[in-house]
């Protein structure tokens, strides 16, 4: 019986997955709940209450903040008129592009056009299949080769980092805890909207003297040039960080799914690898220790922050 519960749960999570996948590559069409139940398999009555049940929005809601946030990229990185934009992204007209844009973001698409704050994104979340984690003993039984890292070590300049504390989280499991779901991915939502961000958001382990009596270790933020003057979104506080050097450790691709065990292959490196041999030794009093966001096509990735032992 358990059995039969686990394959209709995977049925239900793969045919959301499908509607999401139709969702992306319609967005700028129509889209009625009569194709995502088509695409599902299911009827329009079980395709919503599922669809909803996993993602935590109703189609239409979420096929609305998709296309907003879309519609807000094309603003944020071009030149193309309001008007179009509300077009292309299926809304009737201009007003009511304008209506929801504001309602989502706080302020009307045209003002955001020129001034380009930090606003929260929509950045929905993949629906996966659940998977039995592997059993790290029997891997290291088997004749396959060991997972291969990629180590190398890159210079990060001064910079801002514009983040968001949390109260006591030392991981990313317990700000989430802490923030709540949709609350965490508000804030991913807003460091990823940031125009001048230098490179991708980070989660990020700050050293003792960069954080605030009260606040966590863990937190998330983008960092940003020392120029960048714009206003700081309610709850979130800008630092600078001056240039240090990083040791970035890469991991194989995976399944999506395994990030759990990506993360943890990782970790067991991390906590065993020697920086003498060359040349750096750890300097995690000096800068963050980040991590980046999870994606299985390119391997988890952590970086921590070294020294030279002998500095030219």
């Amino acid at each position: 019986m358990q059995e039969v519960r686990n394959i209709r749960q995977t049925d239900v999570v793969r045919a959301v997955s499908r509607m999401q996948d139709y969702i992306e590559m319609h967005i700028s069409e129509p889209i009625t709940l009569h194709q995502l139940a088509g695409t599902a398999g299911y009827s329009q009555w079980h395709s919503e209450r599922i669809f909803k049940e996993l993602t935590g929005k109703s189609p239409f809601d979420y096929i609305r903040a998709l296309r907003l946030t879309k519609a807000a990229l094309v603003l944020r990185d071009g030149k193309a008129r309001v008007t179009d934009v509300a077009f292309d992204f299926v809304f009737d007209s201009h007003e009511g592009f304008t209506k929801a844009f504001s309602r989502q973001f706080g302020l009307p698409p045209r003002r955001y056009s020129q001034e380009t704050p930090a606003i929260p994104f929509f950045l929905p979340n993949r629906v996966i299949e659940a998977s039995v984690p592997r059993n790290k003993e029997n891997d290291r039984n088997m004749s396959t080769p060991a997972n291969t890292v990629f180590v190398q070590v890159i210079e990060r300049p001064a910079r801002k980092i514009m983040l968001k504390r949390g109260r006591k989280a030392c991981d990313y499991y317990e700000y989430c805890s802490e923030a709540g779901c949709d609350a965490s991915d508000r804030i991913w939502g807003v460091l990823s909207s940031v125009k001048e961000a230098m490179y991708e958001p980070i989660g990020m382990w700050l050293p003792e003297h960069m954080i605030s009596e009260g606040t966590s270790k863990y937190v998330q933020g983008v960092e940003l040039p020392l120029e960048y003057s714009k206003p700081v979104p309610e709850g979130y506080e800008m630092i600078e960080v001056p240039a240090c050097k990083m040791m970035v450790f890469q991991g194989q691709p995976y399944d999506d799914e395994h990030y759990e065990d990506a993360i943890s292959d990782i970790w067991d490196i991390m906590k065993i690898y020697d920086p003498k041999i060359y040349g750096y030794d750890w300097a995690d009093e000096e800068a963050p220790r980040f991590q980046l966001a999870p994606m299985g096509y390119r391997g988890y990735i952590e970086a921590r922050p070294v020294r030279a032992i002998n500095p030219a």
